[in-house]
């Protein structure tokens, strides 16, 4: 019988990569883990965390606007990059010691270096050179931000993960990108007071959410004073004495103190000894895996963005939590991927949770629109034109409600609560018979009755 080192080792130690670690040490494996930046990964140290702080903040100047509505006087606000991002650092720290703590709790040993493999149950460190044996690999390696290496100047770009730390405020930035990153930090820095400029190469950003909640957004955001210019990209980027200074492909000179590319993100997979061991990658970089989040190597296992499933925090979360159940626990489960909320931290910010218009209307012959737009209450004495969104989507045939959409303050609380009610499969009926709690945004989803016809769609 052969003697492992470890029972599992964890190449990364990411929200995955840790929540695999401790449960299957809770189930009395012996775990080992390995990062080679800091732990708690992506979205604890350069991801979700820290942006939503950013959020939080470049929320303040609409407060103070609105106060004055509310009766409230407020004159000398200022606003400090440095300590925003100070205090940033500070919570950081604080939440990377609470994992480490939490992994020392279950004697989960941890090495401060990079891994790569040797074999399908060996690892070798790379700083110390040491070798381990482990009856079990996981790869939990995340993924990291994608750039255009054949762009002319394009060593003059930042990414997300450069961009909380920047030494100076950026009082002009241009941001490439369509997705969760680039709507977000152009939100972020226009709440801050930078100039924002916002280009995507498509004609029509946040590819795959509903068509009301991309467009509703793209208003609000050009009302807020970002510019967003779509169909065209940089073709070269040059650094001069007064900043940078970026060429799209109509010809124009976007002038700026950053420029930042949010274009996507690719599997950490490269020079990790995956392919010499015979461990599929697909045409995209990530490790292809079964439902168990296994590879074509039996002992090598993956979860998290390396594997480009579903890239969002829960999602890691609950593939390393399946994991150490099934093979240490003796509890097997595998994750269901339909019915996942997820929100957009723009502002205003989108939660969604089900199938958009769209993806309803190509899977059922059947499908009812309810959705309503309004000034939220506090908006009508703040002065402000800004509405809110409120979309369900019913499969007719079943009165299922199979969708729901929200763009507006709070949409994310809103639509964590609305994606129970959808994965229990609840009715329209469900939602009308439900009382509404007034006065609140959130009533108008249990209050929508009248249902929205599209051009030519005869009412029934």
């Amino acid at each position: 019988m052969t003697v492992f080192d470890f029972d599992l080792f964890v190449i990364g130690a990411g929200s995955g990569g840790v929540r695999a670690a401790r449960i299957a040490a809770s189930h009395g494996a012996k775990v080992a883990i390995a990062e080679e930046y800091r732990v708690g990964g992506t979205c604890v140290i350069r991801g979700c965390v820290p942006k939503k702080l950013l959020v939080y903040a470049s929320r303040f100047a609409d407060d103070f606007a609105d106060a004055r509505g509310f009766g409230w006087s407020v004159s000398g606000e200022t606003f400090d990059w440095t300590s925003l991002v100070a205090a940033k650092n500070k919570e950081i720290s604080r939440l990377e010691a609470a994992y480490r703590a939490t992994l020392d709790k279950y004697k989960v040993e941890v090495f401060p270096e990079r891994a790569t493999l040797l074999s399908p149950n060996e690892v070798r460190l790379a700083n110390s050179g040491r070798k381990i044996t482990a009856k079990t690999i996981l790869v939990a390696t995340g993924g990291r931000p994608n750039v255009d290496p054949a762009l002319p100047g394009i060593e003059n770009v930042i990414t997300s993960n450069e961009v909380f730390d920047l030494k100076e405020f950026p009082r002009c930035i241009v941001i490439a990108g369509g997705g969760y990153i680039a709507i977000e930090f152009a939100s972020i820095f226009n709440g801050l007071g930078a100039d924002v400029t916002l280009i995507y190469r498509g004609d029509k950003f946040l590819r795959g959410f509903d068509e009301d909640l991309r467009d509703g957004l793209a208003a609000a955001m050009t009302a807020r004073g970002i510019r967003i210019i779509t169909g065209q990209k940089f073709t070269k980027i040059e650094k001069r004495a007064s900043g940078l200074a970026g060429t799209i492909s109509s010809g124009e000179t976007l002038e700026a103190d950053q420029i930042m590319f949010a274009i996507g993100r690719s599997p950490n997979t490269k020079n990790l000894g995956l392919e010499a061991l015979g461990v599929h990658i697909d045409a995209e970089g990530a490790i292809v895996v079964d439902n168990a989040s296994q590879t074509t190597v039996p002992s090598i296992y993956a979860v998290g963005d390396v594997t480009n499933r579903v890239n969002l925090t829960p999602v890691a979360i609950r593939e390393g939590h399946a994991f150490a159940d099934t093979l240490f626990g003796k509890r097997p489960w595998i994750v269901d991927y339909t019915t996942i909320p997820t929100a957009v931290f723009s502002t205003p910010e989108i939660g969604t949770v089900g199938f958009t218009e769209q993806e309803a209307r190509a899977q059922y012959e059947d499908v009812h629109i309810y959705k309503g737009s309004f000034r939220p209450m506090k908006a009508i004495l703040a002065g402000r034109n800004e509405k809110m969104l409120m979309k369900i989507i019913v499969e007719g045939a079943s009165d299922r409600v199979v969708g729901v959409h929200v763009l507006g303050p709070d949409a994310a609380e809103i639509i964590q609560m609305a994606a129970i009610a959808v994965r229990m499969r609840a009715c329209k009926s469900d939602f009308d018979q439900t009382m509404a709690l007034h006065p609140s945004a959130a009533e108008e989803l249990v209050t929508l009755r009248e249902k929205w016809l599209a051009p030519g769609e005869a009412a029934g």
